[in-house]
């Protein structure tokens, strides 16, 4: 009898986990938006400062835990966390998907339970000592609340067309 009731509990347990990997009748959006930022300074000088822990030195607040590897070193599967920035999302999980230090391009992917988002940052010479930033970021939902979600981030975010990127980068630049 106590063997049936286990088993009787276990599946339970496991049909309890049957549920839907989809909401019914949801439509996941993409939904992506591109700025360039003008910064004084050579690629070589100014790319660095997309990295994770290089942003900790203009971007105010910004606090990557590191998870992989064991330094704060940027190369292609480096993983961090971050706090949500509300929406009741508790972290941000980061990963490098993407680090050509040669071509000056680095790409993010970032997600939680409702979305993921790629970010992908290009730097190019722009006239003689400045350079071209391309940011990218397009959002995909999980679920209408990613979506949603998504939405609301991508007003935020370049509400100012990232200009307040190269004010602060200029900022740090300048001390």
């Amino acid at each position: 009898m106590k063997k049936m009731i286990t088993l009787f509990s276990a599946a339970t347990l496991l049909g309890s986990c049957d549920q839907p990997l989809r909401e019914p009748g949801f439509v996941s959006e993409q939904i992506t938006k591109n700025a360039t930022i003008i910064i004084d300074g050579q690629p070589d000088q100014i790319f660095p400062l997309f990295g994770a822990f290089e942003e900790k030195k203009w971007a105010e607040g910004w606090q990557p835990v590191l998870l992989y590897p064991d330094t704060e070193t940027i190369h292609e599967g480096t993983t961090f966390v971050t706090p949500g920035h509300g929406h009741g999302e508790k972290k941000f999980t980061w990963i490098v998907t993407r680090y050509d230090n040669q071509q000056y391009i680095i790409q993010y992917l970032v997600y939680t339970e409702n979305r993921h988002w790629i970010i992908t940052v290009t730097c190019s010479p722009h006239h003689e000592s400045q350079t071209a930033a391309s940011i990218t970021y397009a959002y995909i939902g999980h679920n209408a609340l990613g979506n949603e979600i998504n939405e609301a981030m991508l007003k935020k975010m370049y509400a100012h067309d990232l200009h307040d990127w190269e004010d602060a980068i200029h900022y740090y630049l300048a001390k």
